[in-house]
């Protein structure tokens, strides 16, 4: 029942239809439905949008039975960040074999297809019974098989040369605290003088995520790189300027900033204190999340707290950190 399912549909005026079934909880359950769906004469469907959901080679197999039905007029399929290896690629490689007339653009980006996925599926572009033309199987790698968010994890430090001179760097650069005394940093143009606030070292590209351990009163963002260093203006401040975005942290709310404008947020720390950063830069959005440790060995629970909309510019983007509390602190998380 497709009404059991979390999706969202949209038609177009030239009758093509998009389904987009991202971040769906029982999508693997609705793979052989669609599959049912691509199959049938009626359907019409012809762009099917699957990213960043954990299907696996599995749900793959499971949706190729459809796409290679002779009824199936799918022209763009997306399965980036899918969780889709070498055994996935030959499903599909199969499928368009069967019906190699429709797909044009298949978009296979940070999945771990290996070369010899990457090649079974390569050669169809130079099939000249194939109608494929657009192949993306760039960001691969076995790293991208981690589950949900996890497979876009980035290995971030924080840069001495833009910390404020009251605020310590420990544990190779990933962890900031507030303390008493100024530390002894060389001056530097980067860094911080008055607001209490320190920027990564590594810019983000692409789709990345990031998991900060807080403690006492923090704020948590991400900053183009010409964020403002000097004076204790909004123009120096994360969240409060139209160069950075941030996520106000204490023991009891949360709350998101941008332009010096403040969203109060419903949801509460409620004992957790990890907050997953996810960048999807090309798709232009910025999304926080409460993270709770899972008990009985089970993964970490993500629960959404905010997502900023934005056309990101060219300009470098950088992961930021204030604290706003003598002995608070902040720690990148290893993934």
């Amino acid at each position: 029942r497709v009404s059991s399912w979390e999706f969202k549909l949209v038609v177009f005026p030239n009758s093509a239809i998009k389904l987009l079934l991202q971040y769906s909880r029982y999508l693997t359950q609705c793979c052989e439905a669609l599959a049912s769906v691509l199959s049938s004469k009626s359907s019409g469907l012809k762009k099917l949008e699957l990213s960043t959901n954990d299907l696996q080679d599995s749900g793959v197999k499971l949706l190729s039975a459809g796409l290679g039905s002779p009824h199936c007029t799918l022209e763009t399929l997306s399965l980036s960040g899918c969780l889709v290896t070498q055994e996935g690629c030959a499903s599909l490689a199969s499928a368009l074999s069967s019906n190699p007339s429709h797909l044009r653009e298949l978009e296979l980006s940070y999945n771990h297809p290996g070369d010899s996925g990457a090649a079974l599926l390569s050669a169809g572009l130079e099939d000249p019974r194939w109608r494929l033309d657009t192949l993306s199987v760039e960001h691969g790698g076995v790293w991208r098989l981690k589950p949900a968010l996890k497979k876009y994890a980035c290995d971030l430090t924080l840069d001495p040369n833009t910390a404020h001179r009251r605020l310590s760097l420990s544990e190779d650069n990933r962890k900031v605290t507030w303390v008493g005394e100024d530390q002894s940093y060389p001056d530097h143009p980067d860094r911080f003088d008055s607001q209490y606030q320190v920027l990564g070292r590594e810019a983000l590209t692409g789709r990345c995520y990031w998991e900060v351990e807080w403690e006492g009163v923090v704020e948590i963002g991400v900053t183009y790189r010409g964020i403002t260093r000097k004076g204790w203006g909004g123009d120096s401040r994360l969240g409060w300027n139209n160069k950075s975005w941030s996520l106000y942290c204490s023991d009891g709310r949360y709350s998101a900033w941008y332009n010096g404008t403040e969203t109060d947020l419903p949801l509460r720390p409620a004992g957790s204190t990890r907050v997953g950063v996810y960048l999807d830069r090309p798709a232009g959005s910025l999304s926080f999340y409460r993270v709770s440790p899972g008990g009985g060995g089970s993964s970490d629970t993500l629960t959404h707290l905010h997502t900023f909309w934005s056309s990101f510019t060219q300009e470098d983007l950088l992961p930021g950190v204030g604290l706003w509390r003598v002995g608070s602190s902040a720690s990148l998380c290893r993934l």
